[in-house]
């Protein structure tokens, strides 16, 4: 069923197998909700909890989520062909990313602490002013990523590509933490 331009407002239930586009959701609470094979294009989410949803095989393509939490999604079950996404303000603490194509992803003055994005390319991806405690980025594909105004941020260039990435000065010692060396500033 093809629902388009419609907004939707403080929903705590939604169709799943349905195409939304263009569609706006506000303060909606889907937390553990199955929104399997359904299709969001175009769309928007705007204060919404979407806490442990489970996306599998679901289309998310140029959907925008700002202030939202999202903790806990199995973001890689969702259909990989058909990803594209901005996250600004968002909690995606515990979040899974395992090995997707995230070329064009933004991810903005977000919490992604213990996300992982092992084996992803994130290929010129926007992750600024998030904080990154105990993600994982290994075999990672970080070349031209902006990491900038981003805290907490680890990452072991020994096995992630991190070719033309956007670093501060401050976040340095994140690459070398595997050393254990004692640097002063």
């Amino acid at each position: 069923m093809l629902i388009a331009n419609e907004s939707f407002e403080k929903l705590t239930d939604l169709s799943n197998q349905s195409e939304y586009e263009f569609c706006t959701f506000k303060n909606c609470d889907f937390a553990n909700a199955n929104l399997s094979a359904t299709k969001f294009i175009e769309s928007e989410f705007i204060d919404c909890n979407l806490s442990n949803v489970k996306f599998d095989e679901t289309s998310i393509l140029d959907v925008k989520f700002k202030n939202c939490k999202m903790l806990g999604i199995q973001f890689d079950r969702s259909n990989q062909l058909l990803f594209s996404a901005s996250f600004e303000n968002c909690q995606l603490n515990d979040c899974t990313f395992f090995e997707m194509k995230l070329r064009q992803a933004e991810f903005i003055n977000s919490s992604l602490e213990g996300a992982d994005f092992t084996a992803a390319d994130m290929k010129d991806v926007k992750i600024t002013g998030c904080d990154l405690f105990n993600t994982s980025f290994d075999r990672a594909n970080l070349e031209g990523v902006d990491f900038s105004m981003s805290v907490r941020l680890q990452i072991d260039p020994e096995i992630t590509k991190l070719t033309k990435a956007k670093l501060s000065l401050a976040q340095l010692p994140g690459l070398l933490s595997k050393y254990d060396l004692k640097i002063n500033g």
